[in-house]
């Protein structure tokens, strides 16, 4: 079994910083998890994967998500698992369809019929995941998981109830001594 303290200690280590800092969503906050900073890292990446290795459904045949916050956790996931026997895709969303080539938002190995982990290193509200996922679904493929790395918002659970797919963070913004961004804002 994984230990998700290890986990914990390095983000805490290498991807969190307290100050003054401005959201995608144009929301300001005390603090903010570059996750990348784990998930790009050797020692980060195996502790990644033996966490999301142990919350995957043993269904699932694919992982990933929208580029960039996908990337390096999908690829982990897969490379490791692979190691032990386990064979999953790993894909990537891009932002824009590709207009040369073959074309379209996925680039990597989704195929028709998988039964997909959506991931994400840092989620704040859910939005990215969610569009990821019916990216996925729009490719024939069946998103059974949303997984994020850290939940630092708490409404992403909500939005993954709300449209029929499983939520599981690894850690989230109180597992990093920090309130999540819908208790900090009085929000449920």
């Amino acid at each position: 079994m994984s230990d998700v303290r290890e986990l914990r200690d390095h983000l805490l280590a290498h991807a969190v910083r307290s100050g003054d800092f401005v959201l995608k969503s144009g929301a300001r906050t005390s603090f903010f998890v570059d996750a990348k900073q784990t998930t790009c890292r050797p020692d980060g990446m195996l502790l990644v994967a033996d966490a999301a290795l142990e919350a995957m459904p043993d269904e699932a045949t694919a992982i990933g998500g929208l580029t960039m916050g996908a990337d390096a956790v999908a690829f982990a996931v897969a490379a490791v698992a692979a190691t032990r026997g386990r064979m999953l895709r790993s894909f990537s969303v891009r932002a824009q369809p590709k207009d040369h080539g073959g074309g379209g938002r996925v680039a990597g190995a989704l195929e028709v019929g998988d039964q997909v982990v959506i991931t994400e290193d840092t989620v704040t509200r859910g939005v990215s995941m969610l569009e990821a996922a019916e990216v996925v679904r729009q490719a024939g493929a069946e998103p059974v998981l949303l997984l994020p790395v850290v939940d630092r918002g708490g409404s992403a659970a909500k939005l993954a109830r709300d449209a029929g797919i499983a939520y599981r963070a690894l850690l989230t913004s109180t597992d990093l001594g920090f309130a999540l961004e819908a208790e900090a804002r009085g929000r449920d």
